[in-house]
């Protein structure tokens, strides 16, 4: 497999980070102490590299009608220029390919953002569905560096950056809105729970502004914390919470779909629609650790009514000094009902709760 490096590869190496390979690019895993990146980004501010990120701009007369195949979400709720919407790409059983999250630019300008590690197929099956859709115009768009700067101190650590004219554009963005400000493309949005904002520019600016940052003391955080942070959440991650085998319903991601109106005949409706008059045989929860261990992805779950199911992620969680998971589990649990989850052939006690487990640096959950 190739071994993509970001524009700011070396920025880590001189930051002390661990690299690993993830999805064929070498990517930091942490820079000391994952643990310490995790409170840092919950207190303070913290930047993730995350260039890998595939960027693709699709101009053209008919993108909104493509959006409206391709997408569970409904793209045409997309009506101020920089407002974003998260959505799943479905197959036509209603797995799910990818999730994504896509900005209306314009009448004629879509801009979408897809995970690294399905880059490959997405661009497979989106060419594929684009060939009913010949005035539509696909622009990857590699050229481009992307950073998340995240935690309760970010924004004013990031407008501190800007000129002073453009500082107000970013603060009064709402949730999930993006701006054009000094040649970067600024948006509201996050994986981890935290107030902050996703910047995409020119790879070439990548290391300046990288560089900037650490001046004034943002720290570079990696994928581990970067999966905690998103864990505590609740927010899910490709190919452990949902895959092609999995529909939206039953990952937790059935308020990603728009049913409404029903003549929008996107890809995978039908057997959404067969899934949920039949009613899903399962559903995503949390759970909380009450014994001693730790939770991780295909742990089994066992309810004392018979019910099973399956850990999809799980983690030790900084905030809350606890175990934690998201789990697929028979659709008759509730919220309170105890399990026993088997973690290396031991049985450890274990509660449903809502998720996410985490947000703004507060738990959200009772300990029990």
């Amino acid at each position: 497999m190739t071994s993509h490096k970001t524009p700011l590869y070396q920025e880590h190496l001189i930051a002390g980070a661990k690299i690993v390979d993830f999805s064929g690019w070498q990517m930091p895993i942490h820079y000391g102490s994952q643990l310490e990146e995790h409170h840092f980004v919950r207190q303070s501010a913290g930047v993730f590299d995350v260039s890998h990120m595939n960027v693709i701009d699709l101009h053209g007369s008919d993108s909104q009608a493509f959006l409206q195949k391709l997408l569970a979400n409904d793209v045409a709720k997309l009506k101020i220029p920089g407002k974003a919407l998260y959505s799943c790409m479905l197959t036509e059983s209603g797995g799910i390919i990818d999730d994504l999250i896509v900005y209306f630019m314009n009448e004629d300008w879509y801009r979408v953002i897809l995970n690294a590690g399905t880059q490959a197929k997405d661009m497979l099956w989106i060419s594929k569905q684009l060939q009913s859709f010949p005035d539509v115009v696909l622009t990857e768009r590699p050229e481009l560096a992307m950073l998340a700067i995240q935690g309760p101190k970010a924004l004013a650590a990031f407008t501190s950056l800007l000129p002073a004219d453009a500082v107000n554009t970013v603060t009064d963005l709402g949730v999930f809105q993006a701006c054009e400000v000094d040649n970067m493309f600024v948006g509201r949005t996050g994986y981890t729970g935290e107030d902050g904002v996703e910047v995409i520019l020119p790879a070439d600016a990548a290391v300046d502004l990288w560089q900037k940052l650490m001046a004034i003391d943002v720290k570079p955080i990696g994928l581990g914390a970067r999966d905690t942070l998103r864990l505590e959440a609740g927010m899910a991650l490709y190919g452990l919470d949902m895959d092609e085998s999995t529909s939206p319903l039953i990952s937790g991601l059935g308020w990603t779909v728009a049913m409404q109106p029903e003549t929008r005949e996107f890809i995978g409706r039908a057997a959404l629609e067969a899934e949920k008059q039949q009613g899903p045989e399962d559903k995503m929860v949390g759970l909380l650790l009450t014994g001693r261990g730790v939770l991780r992805s295909h742990q089994q779950v066992e309810f004392a009514d018979g019910g099973k199911g399956e850990i999809t992620s799980g983690s030790y969680s900084p905030t809350l000094e606890r175990s934690v998971a998201l789990a697929r589990v028979s659709a008759g649990v509730k919220i309170g009902d105890d399990c026993e989850v088997d973690i290396r052939g031991r049985k450890i006690s274990a509660v449903v709760v809502k998720y996410p487990f985490v947000r703004f640096g507060k738990a959200l959950i009772d300990l029990v």
